[in-house]
């Protein structure tokens, strides 16, 4: 049965827009553009229906269609190239294509729609091949607001997310991988975009997890994710590694030499929970994370205003000492009005410079999505519409900024689809009255636990920081079409955050408890090209504060900031832009747009460089106060000055091995001063230390 005769009528809007879409003809590259292509213009992705009637039937004085004779119509002639057309031949003149427009313009190019797009359905969802040679066929059924429902299949549009490890034949639906793995395949039809999970396990012989244990719900999913793809897991780290990870990770600072000595001395079976425990109820923690959650804030000094600039902060490290929830936190944000020097979180709304760059920044920052991306049309990849993004910057345009955050009922934006006034929206649900209070709404809306963005975008951020990669990465991109790696995991972590009263220390602590997060970062040959299931730890570098403190720590030395006080730890600056050589070098996020951003990621050629010759450690190695200095001075054995630098440095004692190997380096050195500079040099370069892991 032709797609035609299924609808005996051909509906604009269910039957032209796909085979529209399936054809390229309103994608990026073609007439969605946004300028469009030859002077024609269609809806990216036919998100705007009668935007596209209006273009193909009034536009241009009706010259696209013929009533008179359909077959002769521009709309047809020109994709199947018996006109000249810019994109060459698209369809097939004698194909169905070409004969559903020619039946649509004979029964009169109406703008008809007998029923709406629900929801597709597609099978399968994920599939589990056994081997590479194994192709899979997809089917999409389209169900429809009447009850009705059809196979939409063949005006599906299937792209692989990653086009070398999975080939589409798009005239078959088939796809193949090509490699082992997890893949992502993302089908489209009309507005849906729906991902397909293909997966191919790693290895054939199925993992035993008998010797592995199960602590949480965490690690239950975990093991199920590895058994799916024949991942074995790398086995639990020692307890240095543990001492040196949990501490980095929960206060972002290194073991002291006492603490490791303690640490690895303790009997009690209950250690590593007590330790956790410890350090989420220290100060070091309400400072470390006061500078995480600051980081996410964007705080920094704008226009100079020194009294401003200390408020904001202040109020954090507050709320952060305080066991605030977060939940309370985003409310407060959300809702702040009044004197920016006095208000800490008024400051909020000077993060931006205007509604549609705080919509923007919001979105990101409590919904984990880009909802940027549907400032000029609707969000390609996700749900999101013209809609919702100016509807969201309308909540935010009744807020006058300055000194005083106040109110301001007749701010407004223009929506640049319609000329006129957005109206204030809650993005992706519905519209708000004129008169409501769009923040009190949104802040409603937000933090309701039933929200399905709120709690999954900070708990993937905590998951990240303590594993050292987002289910959903990047972190501020949740969509459809960017699924979790472990979608189960994400929803059964933000349910138990919420059951906590939204508490950071709570998730922080669940995670700590895993087998997961204590597993060796050390990879095993079966396990060694995975980044995202997390078989073995995720090495990752230290971020700037964190390197430039330990850094000091370790040498002895305290750096310099600005006009703080000597001895400031760099995780305590309260301004970003403090003058520091070291933070710049070592890539610190100057916060003026999200520190999240890859782009602004640690390490790199600078960096390289600066630790190989320049004075961050060169200066700081052997002079007066050093600690080098101090343990050559007292006249320390060899042996002892290498245990105490790996113990502060690297939060172990060395092996035998390597306690032998320097001592007989050391030996054969002309200066011992000179061998011991250059070793201390090459321990701070090293990748355990310059690493989390």
């Amino acid at each position: 049965m032709s797609f035609a005769s299924e609808s005996k009528e051909v509906d604009f809007q269910n039957d032209l827009i796909p085979l529209l879409t399936k054809h390229g003809c309103n994608a990026g590259a073609c007439h969605g553009a946004a300028i469009g292509r030859g002077g024609f213009k269609l809806s990216l992705y036919g998100g705007n229906p009668t935007a596209d009637y209006a273009a193909i039937v009034h536009q241009v004085s009706g010259r696209r269609i013929n009533l008179v004779k359909p077959d002769d119509s521009l709309i047809v002639l020109k994709p199947s190239e018996y006109v000249e057309h810019g994109g060459q031949m698209v369809i097939d003149y004698d194909g169905e294509s070409a004969r559903l427009l020619i039946d649509w313009i004979r029964q009169g190019a109406e703008f008809q729609s007998v029923r709406q797009l629900h929801r597709v359905e597609i099978q399968p969802r994920r599939h589990i091949a056994k081997s590479l040679d194994q192709p899979v066929t997809f089917q999409v059924t389209a169900h429809y607001d009447d009850g009705s429902q059809r196979d939409v299949t063949k005006w599906t549009i299937f792209t692989a997310e990653d086009s070398s490890a999975v080939e589409v034949d798009a005239e078959t639906a088939t796809a193949t991988a090509l490699r082992r793995g997890r893949h992502i395949v993302v089908a489209r039809y009309l507005t849906e975009v729906v991902p397909i999970e293909m997966v191919v396990p790693i290895n054939d012989a199925s993992p035993d997890f008998a010797e592995y244990r199960s602590n949480n719900f965490i690690d239950e999913e975990i093991f199920r994710s590895l058994a799916m793809l024949g991942l074995e897991p790398s086995p639990g780290c020692d307890d240095a590694s543990i001492l040196r990870r949990t501490t980095l990770n929960l206060i972002g600072r290194l073991p002291s030499k006492q603490a490791v000595n303690d640490f690895l001395s303790d009997e009690d079976p209950n250690k590593r929970s007590v330790l956790v425990d410890r350090l989420l109820d220290s100060d070091e923690f309400a400072q470390y994370w006061t500078l995480q959650l600051a980081k996410l804030l964007r705080i920094r000094p704008r226009d100079q205003d020194v009294k401003a600039a200390t408020t904001y902060p202040k109020w954090l490290a507050d709320q952060v000492r305080q066991g605030v929830s977060y939940r309370e936190l985003a409310r407060e944000l959300i809702l702040a009005s009044g004197n920016i020097r006095e208000i800490g979180p008024a400051n909020f709304y000077l993060t931006t410079t205007g509604p549609r760059e705080q919509a923007e920044f919001m979105s990101e920052l409590f919904m984990g999505s880009r909802i940027r991306c549907a400032n000029c049309h609707n969000h390609p990849l996700d749900r999101w519409t013209q809609d919702d993004y100016h509807g969201l910057a309308a909540i935010f345009a009744k807020i006058k900024r300055g000194t005083v955050i106040r109110e301001n009922p007749k701010g407004k934006v223009i929506h640049p689809a319609t000329r006129e006034p957005a109206r204030q929206r809650l993005p992706g649900e519905r519209f708000l009255d004129s008169s409501a209070d769009g923040r009190k709404q949104l802040a409603d809306w937000l933090t309701d636990p039933a929200n399905p963005y709120f709690a999954k975008a900070i708990v993937n951020r905590l998951w990240k920081q303590m594993m050292g990669r987002g289910l959903v990465e990047p972190v501020d991109d949740f969509r459809d079409t960017n699924p979790a790696t472990h979608p189960e995991l994400l929803d059964k972590l933000a349910e138990d955050f919420i059951s906590s009263g939204y508490s950071l220390s709570h998730t922080l602590r669940v995670i700590a408890a895993s087998d997961a997060y204590a597993r060796s970062a050390y990879a095993t040959k079966q396990n060694k090209d995975d980044d995202r299931f997390y078989s073995h730890a995720i090495r990752r570098p230290l971020e700037a504060e964190v390197l430039a403190d330990a850094i000091s720590d370790v040498l002895g030395i305290a750096d310099r900031y600005g006009d703080t006080t000597k001895g400031t730890r760099a995780i305590a600056l309260v301004d970003p832009t403090s003058p520091s050589r070291t933070l710049d070098v070592l890539g610190r996020c100057g916060r003026e747009n999200s520190c999240e951003d890859s782009s602004q990621a640690v390490g790199g050629l600078s960096q390289t460089l600066h630790m190989f010759n320049g004075p961050l450690l060169n200066a700081r190695l052997g002079p007066e106060g050093s600690r080098l200095r101090h343990l050559l001075d007292a006249g320390t054995e060899p042996a002892q000055i290498i245990e105490e630098f790996y113990l502060v440095a690297l939060g172990r004692h060395p092996s035998a091995p390597e306690l032998d190997h320097w001592i007989g380096r050391m030996e054969r050195a002309d200066d011992t001063q000179a061998f011991f500079e250059d070793w201390v040099w090459g321990l701070l370069t090293s990748r355990d230390f310059v690493t989390n892991h």
